[in-house]
């Protein structure tokens, strides 16, 4: 499988007339990639002072403090397949990291993560939640919070980060800030939760939105939000619900514009949990437990 991906990532070359320098244009288009964060929110990115000092990585904070991002909604800045979501912080630094293939040889890195709301094979929508900000690294390595982001072409290598792309326009290189117009919903869930409450299970319906999950310690409470990506702004049949083991089931449920939720449930072992919109409904096993 990875040599077929390297295949359509490979770099075309035309061979013209003698004295003529060959041609190279990518084997695939790349996707249409937003700023890994929520519709609206602006978040100002460096290249220079980044954690890993290689070209074309980005480090992104928006913070007036050292912790001021932690825990902030990370969203997949473009549709793909989650091939790496572990941590690797003994490996090289990069602590938890999710990484998502996108097809025609095009990855995207994101590091640092607090949590991780997706597993390794999970198939994701652009704009749906996978993480939160961190500063998950190697053992003794004190960093601050902040997401570190990288898109490597036509493979996996570290030699082959290329410069980002978000809405079109190429990153100002080697600082600056960007608004997201990652906007397949113009709603964080953790905002719609509330306070104390972090991204950790997200699951697509389809590709008419997303059913999310979230955790308050601080609370002993789940959360779970249906966001709607498909229909915005028109009331369609959304849902959400949430069922502590041994307890009752509670749900949000009724012709929704923008989001079912939030339903909130004090859980102290397992639940279950899930959504539906579109026609596309999820209900997970009994999971999370502790």
């Amino acid at each position: 499988m990875r040599i077929s991906r390297l295949a359509r990532g490979a770099v075309a070359l035309a061979i013209v007339a003698a004295g003529v320098l060959a041609i190279q244009s990518p084997a695939a288009a790349a996707p249409s990639f937003q700023l890994p964060f929520p519709c609206g929110q602006t978040w100002t990115g460096d290249s220079n002072d980044s954690s890993a000092h290689v070209s074309w990585e980005i480090d992104f904070n928006r913070g007036s403090t050292a912790y001021a991002d932690e825990n902030d909604t990370v969203l997949a800045s473009a549709a793909g397949t989650v091939d790496v979501a572990t941590n690797q912080g003994s490996i090289n630094g990069y602590g938890n990291l999710i990484v998502i293939d996108h097809g025609g040889g095009y990855y995207s890195y994101y590091a640092h993560l607090t949590t991780m709301a997706v597993v390794i094979g999970q198939s994701v929508l652009r704009g749906q939640v996978i993480g939160g900000v961190g500063n998950t690294s190697k053992p003794g390595n004190g960093i601050s919070p902040h997401l570190h982001y990288e898109v490597r072409y036509p493979d996996r290598s570290q030699s082959h980060i290329i410069k980002s792309v978000f809405n079109g326009v190429t990153f100002p290189y080697t600082r600056g800030s960007v608004t997201s117009n990652n906007c397949a919903t113009p709603y964080d869930p953790r905002e719609v939760c509330g306070a104390g409450y972090n991204n950790i299970d997200s699951v697509k319906l389809g590709s008419a939105g997303t059913t999310n999950l979230l955790w308050s310690s601080s609370a002993g409470q789940n959360c779970v939000v249906t966001l709607k990506f498909a229909n915005v702004g028109s009331a369609t049949a959304t849902s959400a619900f949430l069922e502590p083991q041994g307890s009752t089931r509670t749900t949000d449920s009724g012709n929704f514009s923008y989001y079912a939720g939030p339903v909130k449930r004090t859980a102290p072992g397992c639940v279950k949990w899930g959504g539906s919109t579109g026609g596309s409904s999820y209900t997970s096993g009994f999971e999370h437990c502790g």
